[in-house]
């Protein structure tokens, strides 16, 4: 017997084995999403990081730019200080002092330092002729200033003088707005100022010139009531002034943007970009030389995820098939070890039920003996002869149970039926008994019952009729007259005359109550005087009406 208390847990475990591919797949995405939110949180805390980092890096920026930009307002405050202390600056005392401060005119990212004087527009032509004798013969100030013009900034000195610094001078910064604005407002605040966005005039020829700017250093006259006397200046492209600042920084992996004033693609100065796809950005404004600049910088990664959160989502998607397979195994074995336990139950249930058919079937037979004993004890004339006819009916109940057995107690064949019943009268060369009709299959119970009913006819037939002398013959037909029954007629001929008896035997008794009964249909036997003649019904169930006898609750 299978435990029952393992029966019962297996019953509450139906629901782990009723989604055999559901529960695998509920675990892959519970891992998954496992998995999703690890990588978020993981590329939250680096954004954060990243947050943190890149304003640290926009403040070493910021810082490096006001840097540079302090270190060349530095030089610019001494050479306003050697054209305030002195009246007159040769080109040749300006060209040592300028290479003592900057070297070859490159250093913290500008071009040089140069000087303008401020010239009121009536007295540019004294200066052009000062210059012209003594520095520059060819010393023109150009463009040319207009009617209304009040004042000039021509570029007097520029070093180093050589290459596009040389074509510089003689300009007049004036004449520009921006660099107008700027040299103003110095003047106004008595400190360096730098210019807005301009095109240097160094890059003048140049077919897409570079944007620059200029801080300018305004020179006052020692005793002369705040007189500006002009400007030290020094002009940078922004490209190399923001290259000379990543010096001194620390994290080139930025993208970097400077700005003059407000962000717009009109007034970029500089930028540098590096490869990867683009990360957060910051921005912020910056004090250079009392003008604003905006910086804005934004970092850059390799690729669309962290190396930590790429490794996560590695492990944890190979995580997550390894529970979903280990998953499918768990749930395949349970739904085999529940099959095989099914199959155990069933096996258990039919062992059951077949014992109780057994029991059914044993009963019946018995009362049947029973009966058959009864009958044959109140009509026998002595001991032997009861026990003749007693053995001879049992055995009749035993070749129909061979038959059935044959069958697994299925079935059994009308024709095998009546050929047992009549095997002892159908041998030899020459036949008593002829038999015709299809195949029809019977239940077990009828089989048994017809069996009976045969065996009585043959037993009668022998003793008293058509099989009692040797020219009798038996003609045993039967028909399908519709799917659920079958009749079958016994005709004897060729015997003694018959007569019917007065006094009704046991076989006849059999015949036509206990038969009728278990075949649920009368029976129509007649004593005619050239033979006994015996019609019956059989039924032909359908094999559902034979299943397995369950224990009724």
């Amino acid at each position: 017997m299978i435990d029952q208390a393992l029966l019962d847990r297996v019953q509450k475990q139906a629901w782990f084995h009723k989604y055999p591919r559901g529960w695998p797949f509920l675990l892959f995405v519970i891992a998954s999403i496992t998995t999703a939110v690890s990588v978020m949180a993981i590329e939250r805390a680096d954004r954060q990081t990243r947050q943190v980092e890149l304003d640290r890096n926009l403040t070493e920026v910021a810082s490096a730019l006001q840097r540079r930009a302090t270190e060349n307002i530095a030089l610019l405050r001494a050479g306003a200080a050697l054209f305030a202390t002195q009246e007159q600056v040769s080109a040749d005392q300006f060209r040592a002092f300028a290479e003592d401060l900057q070297g070859k005119g490159d250093l913290y990212g500008s071009l040089g330092m140069g000087w303008a004087p401020l010239v009121p527009a009536d007295r540019l032509s004294n200066l052009e002729l000062s210059i012209q004798r003594t520095e520059r013969p060819d010393f023109l100030v150009r463009p040319r200033p207009e009617a209304a013009q009040r004042h000039l900034a021509p570029i007097v000195y520029l070093e180093p003088g050589v290459g596009v610094n040389r074509a510089a001078v003689g300009y007049d910064m004036f004449s520009e707005s921006i660099r107008r604005t700027a040299m103003e407002r110095a003047m106004k605040l008595g400190k360096p100022v730098a210019s807005g966005k301009v095109h240097l005039v160094q890059d003048v020829h140049e077919k897409k010139p570079t944007p620059g700017f200029l801080i300018y250093m305004p020179v006052i006259a020692p005793r002369s009531g705040g007189l500006v006397k002009g400007f030290v200046f020094s002009p940078f492209r922004a490209e190399t002034f923001l290259e000379s600042a990543s010096e001194l920084y620390r994290n080139n992996n930025i993208d970097l943007g400077v700005y003059d004033g407000r962000v717009s693609p009109e007034t970029l100065l500089a930028e540098r970009r590096t490869e990867g796809s683009s990360g957060p950005t910051m921005e912020r404004r910056i004090d250079l030389g009392s003008h604003t600049w905006v910086v804005v910088i934004s970092d850059r990664k390799s690729g669309m995820l962290s190396t930590a959160s790429r490794i996560t989502l590695f492990f944890g998607a190979l995580a997550s098939l390894m529970v979903m397979a280990i998953g499918r195994l768990i749930t395949r074995r349970a739904a085999e070890d529940r099959m095989v336990l099914e199959w155990l139950q069933s096996q258990a249930a039919i062992r059951n039920s077949l014992t109780r058919e057994l029991n059914h079937r044993v009963k019946n037979t018995l009362a049947n003996v029973l009966s058959i004993a009864a009958l044959t004890r109140r009509r026998a004339s002595d001991i032997d002869d009861f026990t003749d006819s007693l053995t001879a009916r049992i055995r009749a109940l035993s070749a129909t149970h061979d038959l059935l057995s044959q069958s697994d107690w299925t079935h059994a064949i009308l024709s095998d039926v009546v050929r047992s019943e009549l095997a002892p009268y159908m041998e030899g060369n020459e036949s008593h008994v002829e038999l015709s009709g299809p195949e029809i299959r019977l239940a077990p119970n009828d089989a048994m019952s017809l069996g009976l009913a045969i065996h009585e006819l043959a037993t009668n037939a022998a003793k008293y009729g058509a099989l009692s002398s040797s020219g009798g013959r038996i003609h045993v037909n039967w028909t399908l007259i519709r799917p659920d029954l079958a009749e079958l007629d016994w005709r004897e001929e060729g015997g003694p005359p018959v007569q019917e008896p007065a006094k009704r035997g046991f076989g006849r008794d059999l015949i036509e109550k206990i038969v009728a009964h278990e075949l649920k249909s009368e029976v129509d036997l007649q004593f005619k005087p050239e033979g006994v003649e015996c019609r019956l019904k059989v039924p032909v169930r359908s094999s559902r009406e034979f299943a397995l006898r369950t224990e009724r609750k």
